[in-house]
């Protein structure tokens, strides 16, 4: 005989309640933990340095040097003989060309790296040592109420 689907989120509400309920006081209680909260803020730290450095630092470099040494079809040779004059063109030209290839330069490496810097947010999103240590402790905490807990279907 089956249950319903009525019957099985009736008896699977308590427990998720629970398990949630259990999960938020135990956050609430580890904020208070300062060994905690100072990981929390080195880790946010750290984490907005490697995507500050990811994002403006390799993809940037990357696709300047990557891009001129496809399209060299993989000589430096060729590529270093297609750069000179463009290097010499730069050098020799008055100083308004100057900053204002400059500019363009820096405006396309800032562009290339928030560009890179929104979807590295969004495909690694910060995890914080909170949601860690409740996740370690609601597998202890499921282990010991799981008697207590109705049975799943």
């Amino acid at each position: 005989m089956t249950k319903s689907a009525e019957e099985t989120t009736t008896l699977e509400a308590p427990e998720v309640a629970a398990y949630w309920a259990e999960r938020r006081r135990y956050i609430e209680r580890i904020r208070k933990v300062p060994e905690i909260r100072n990981r929390f803020w080195r880790e946010v730290g750290i984490y907005l340095l490697r995507r500050l450095l990811w994002s403006f630092g390799f993809f940037p470099i990357m696709i300047a040097f990557w891009v001129p040494f496809v399209l060299s079809s993989f000589n430096p040779v060729v590529m270093a003989a297609d750069l000179i004059p463009l290097l010499q063109d730069f050098v020799n030209s008055n100083p308004e060309i100057q900053a204002t290839t400059i500019s363009t330069v820096l405006i396309a490496w800032a562009s290339i790296g928030f560009f890179f810097l929104v979807f590295d947010f969004v495909l690694t999103p910060f995890r914080s040592p909170y949601e860690y240590e409740a996740d370690v402790y609601m597998r202890s905490w499921e282990q010991l109420n799981h008697d207590q807990l109705p049975d799943k279907v």
